[in-house]
């Protein structure tokens, strides 16, 4: 069965009329409970509904597998084993990143799965192409959602086997969702042994294509290659025809990962090795291992993402009027005190007779000054307001907004007094020349 595809939903008052007829199908106007509001996926063992609960107030999908399969009883038999399974899990899997099941049944011989629908949302397929992947953290992040969900399943006796991108949804508030559970396997239950169900073959273990003993570590050597792909945009084994898939996955060695992505770091292509290697002995134990590693990788990434912020913020600063007498390590001292925030035109970034803390640097762009409702001027980047904050208790003189689109950078006053006496000094010194300046020029200070 092909995963839930989530589409905008219809209007309220859309209702598909069942008159209308559908590839050898006309659309139920209710199956159990469930008024069925349209058709949103099909395939081989069924089809998938948006319905509504009226007794939650929730939209759900419903997935209803086709015993009948067109006369053809293999088929019919393997939908009824699959319903069977996933049945057998309705309340059983409650973690916020697998789709809830929350209730089966059959009705004039429908045999449906009701799970939570979630709009917006697309699985992760639509970002395995070279042309459209996500960014590196963001899979990381996304990929250690998953083996936490896993390790919870698998702590329940469930190996879901057929991890693979089309069977995790990404919504639209960047969360997943492991969804399809209809050849898991679960513990103490014959339901699940569907024999000659064995997952999508790119994405299978080798135990899985040799049909020997799968446990927990299955799955995690199917989320490795579900992230090879999301990292490089290519599955790790291809081949012309099956049985050359089959043999690459159980002797073969995927290309480096740095071969089609250079900017991949070593010890992440070191994580996703580690999750695909070929005797389950050699894995990652459990998906809580495999986060960990994940947790690790994610953090360094997030150090080096900050590092280079603040390595183009010094720059910036360092071309600035202001910081022109500066040392490089007075100005590290300022990076770490401040703040950086964008505004756009005519936002306010001070407002007049509010008391505050801070002073401003404009980095980039420039502001306007107002005073009661009347323009005093601009100023423009590498200039400063807000010395007043020096002054404590003391009131805003006048109301500071964007002209454009400009960044600035606010420091505490309260923090610059932890830096060093040398630091305040140039600040001082800064600060003493431009009101000289502005008097002199005959302009009023808005600080």
């Amino acid at each position: 069965m092909p995963p839930i595809r989530s589409l905008i939903p219809p209007p309220p008052d859309a209702r598909p009329d069942p008159k209308i007829p559908r590839p050898g199908r006309l659309v139920p106007e209710r199956i159990g409970k469930y008024e069925i509001i349209k058709e949103v996926g099909r395939g081989s063992t069924g089809w998938v509904y948006l319905s509504h609960d009226p007794y939650y107030g929730r939209d759900v999908a419903i997935k209803v597998y086709n015993i009948e399969a067109n006369g053809d009883p293999d088929k019919a038999r393997v939908a009824r084993k699959m319903f069977l399974s996933e049945a057998h899990m309705v309340g059983m899997l409650q973690h916020p990143n697998i789709l809830p099941i929350y209730d089966a049944g059959e009705e004039n011989g429908h045999y449906y799965i009701v799970t939570e629908f979630v709009h917006g949302a697309r699985t992760l397929s639509a970002y395995c192409k070279p042309d459209n992947l996500l960014r590196i953290d963001d899979v990381v992040e996304l990929v250690y959602k998953c083996a936490k969900a896993l390790a919870y399943a698998h702590g329940r006796g469930v190996i879901h086997r057929d991890i693979k991108p089309s069977n995790v949804m990404l919504t639209v508030d960047s969360d997943v969702r492991i969804i399809d559970f209809g050849i898991a396997i679960v513990a103490d239950s014959e339901i699940s042994r569907i024999e000659g169900i064995a997952g999508s073959p790119s994405y299978m273990s080798p135990e899985q294509v040799q049909s020997l003993e799968i446990t927990n570590r299955s799955d995690l050597y199917s989320l490795g290659a579900v992230m090879y792909e999301l990292l490089t945009g290519y599955r790790p084994f291809r081949a012309g025809n099956l049985s050359k898939l089959l043999h690459q996955i159980v002797y073969a060695t995927p290309p480096p990962i740095h071969t089609l992505r250079a900017d991949i770091p070593e010890e992440l292509e070191s994580v996703v090795a580690t999750a695909m290697q070929k005797e389950p002995d050699k894995r990652y134990r459990t998906g809580t291992e495999f986060a960990a590693d994940l947790t690790r990788v994610h953090q360094r990434l997030r150090a080096e993402a900050n590092k280079i912020d603040r390595h183009e913020q010094f720059s910036m600063l360092r071309r600035l009027k202001f910081f022109h007498d500066f040392s490089h390590a007075e100005i590290w001292e300022v990076l770490r005190a401040s703040q950086w925030q964008a505004y756009a035109e005519g936002e306010e970034i001070v407002k007049e007779g509010e008391i505050d803390d801070r002073f401003y640097i404009i980095v980039s762009g420039s502001v306007r000054v107002e005073r009661n409702g009347r323009s005093l001027g601009t100023l423009d980047f590498g200039e400063c307001f807000g010395e007043t904050s020096y002054v404590h208790g003391a009131k805003r003189q006048a109301t500071i907004r964007a002209h454009g689109n400009v960044t600035v950078m606010k420091v505490s006053s309260t923090l610059l007094e932890q830096v060093s006496a040398s630091c305040q000094l140039r600040f001082n010194k800064v600060f003493l020349r431009s009101l000289i300046g502005r008097l002199q020029g005959g302009e009023t200070a808005p600080s």
